[in-house]
């Protein structure tokens, strides 16, 4: 199977539009081909109707336009490659390509560290300790880039000579928040950047709630600091609890009546500290009988 080729097919098939992502993943994981849904589309519409809406992209052409983002320094991997992440591949909202800048992380032990972008000064303090001390411990600290929480996370990671992984909401050619330029590079240079969106989409709001899931089902557990009802940290517990990942909540969010809910659900657990995350990353790591889609 020529994978640039394959890639460029699917990337022609998903800019057509006319069916949703999701949709379209299942059916080129489903054929085992993303050639041959592309064929199949053609022969199935005589070549004709299948580009009402837009002129036919030439494979080669587009297979050039990845190199060039490789060029680039973004890396193309689709659900069809083998390096596609492990966990995410499992979950219902795994994106059908990612954008990696970056050297890509093959350990199995990733957990999301992640907050509001307006902390409290005991919030900053318990995502250093808690993202330093995981990264100290050989565990790869994952979070968002955003202000806040994310940003001490990450940069606990690398004040340790740690990765670390930034799941990011834009495509790659942006940073968000624009002050994180240095961060964002600092991690492509020592960690790696993750992004499931084309290279020049900019922030939105339905951006980041997609990059929450994604951060979700690319960790094994997510460690929520602080977070309101309506914050993406908050969506991403509720997400990790859906994918069947471990949930650290800190106690001070036992004052959110989301935060009770969640707190008595299986597979969460309420901390008081650092030591109540390092004490569990044994019991993070799944069995291969334990990786089941959802």
């Amino acid at each position: 199977m020529d994978r640039e080729l394959e890639q460029a097919a699917l990337v022609a098939l998903l800019r057509r539009g006319d069916r949703s992502w999701p949709e379209l993943t299942d059916q080129i994981e489903g054929v085992g081909s993303a050639r041959d849904v592309w064929e199949d589309c053609l022969d199935a519409s005589g070549q004709g109707a299948l580009f009402d809406s837009g002129p036919q992209e030439d494979l080669d052409t587009v297979a050039a336009e990845i190199a060039a983002w490789r060029r680039g320094g973004m890396r193309l991997v689709t659900i069809l490659d083998e390096d596609y992440p492990l966990y995410l591949r499992l979950v219902h909202q795994r994106p059908p390509f990612l954008f990696l800048r970056g050297q890509s992380v093959d350990d199995d032990l990733r957990v999301a560290v992640v907050g509001t972008r307006h902390p409290t000064p005991e919030g900053i303090a318990h995502a250093r300790a808690i993202a330093g001390g995981l990264a100290e411990r050989g565990v790869t600290v994952v979070s968002g880039l955003a202000a806040g929480i994310d940003t001490a996370a990450h940069g606990s990671a690398l004040a340790v000579g740690a990765r670390t992984v930034a799941v990011v909401g834009t495509g790659l050619r942006h940073t968000y928040p624009a002050q994180n330029a240095r961060l964002q590079q600092e991690i492509a240079d020592r960690g790696l950047l993750i992004s499931q969106f084309w290279p020049d989409e900019p922030p939105s709001k339905e951006t980041f709630p997609r990059r929450n899931a994604v951060m979700s089902g690319y960790s094994l557990a997510t460690v929520v600091i602080e977070a309101a009802y309506r914050s993406g940290a908050r969506m991403q517990a509720r997400l990790a609890l859906e994918h069947g990942r471990r949930v650290f909540l800190m106690r001070s969010l036992l004052t959110h009546e989301w935060a009770r809910e969640y707190a008595a659900r299986p597979n969460t657990t309420v901390i008081d500290g650092p030591e109540d995350v390092f004490s569990r990353l044994d019991s993070l790591v799944p069995t291969t009988g334990e990786l089941t889609w959802s």
